[in-house]
């Protein structure tokens, strides 16, 4: 089994790539295998909304997000990360999730990123600084293409890690992105995942 994990902040050693890693490290610990990646300094055009990928697969602009949407067909689980915007997920990962309008294919295909399982984590500067909104944003994205989407389950029951302040610090936070991992891996190892 493969995890992809998304850091959509434009820190690359921050708050939400820690919390990332810590997912993944859990995951790897337990056999699955994990990849990375950090939006930051990734050149990735907005989408226009022009449709061609909807024949080709393929994207018109060549750039970053090739890497990205190869990712996502490797991976059998999704863990997306952002830092609170506004309560929203950050402008780099909505442009990435815009992109990824190739993975859903026009009408009468299966779509690709359909069945697989997936879960956010959301960083924030305090406890309710629009974590929840922010993991209802990776949510809707996850349920658009047709994904099963996983919570940090029993003992906290948030929408997915929730991360205050310096990640490092914040146990509490950490607890419920190992809970997200460990539900991920649960889903994972369920027969037919």
């Amino acid at each position: 089994m493969n995890v992809l994990g998304i850091s959509g902040s434009l820190n690359p050693d921050g708050n939400t790539a820690f919390a990332v890693r810590h997912a993944l490290d859990i995951l790897r610990r337990e056999g699955i295998q994990t990849q990375f990646i950090s939006l930051a300094g990734k050149d990735i055009h907005p989408c226009d909304g022009c449709w061609s990928c909807a024949a080709e697969r393929q994207c018109q602009y060549q750039d970053d997000m090739e890497e990205i949407i190869a990712g996502m067909r490797w991976c059998h689980g999704l863990i997306l990360a952002s830092p609170v915007h506004f309560g929203m997920v950050s402008g780099s990962l909505k442009v990435m999730m815009d992109r990824c309008v190739l993975l859903r294919p026009s009408y009468g295909d299966v779509m690709e990123m359909a069945g697989k399982i997936g879960g956010g984590i959301a960083c924030g500067s305090f406890r309710n600084g629009g974590q929840e909104t922010t993991l209802h944003n990776i949510h809707l994205f996850l349920l658009q293409q047709n994904m099963r989407v996983v919570s940090d389950g029993a003992g906290y029951s948030h929408m997915g890690g929730a991360i205050v302040g310096d990640a490092k610090q914040d146990d509490l936070g950490l607890q419920t992105v190992e809970n997200l991992a460990r539900n991920l891996l649960f889903m994972l190892r369920q027969p037919g995942a």
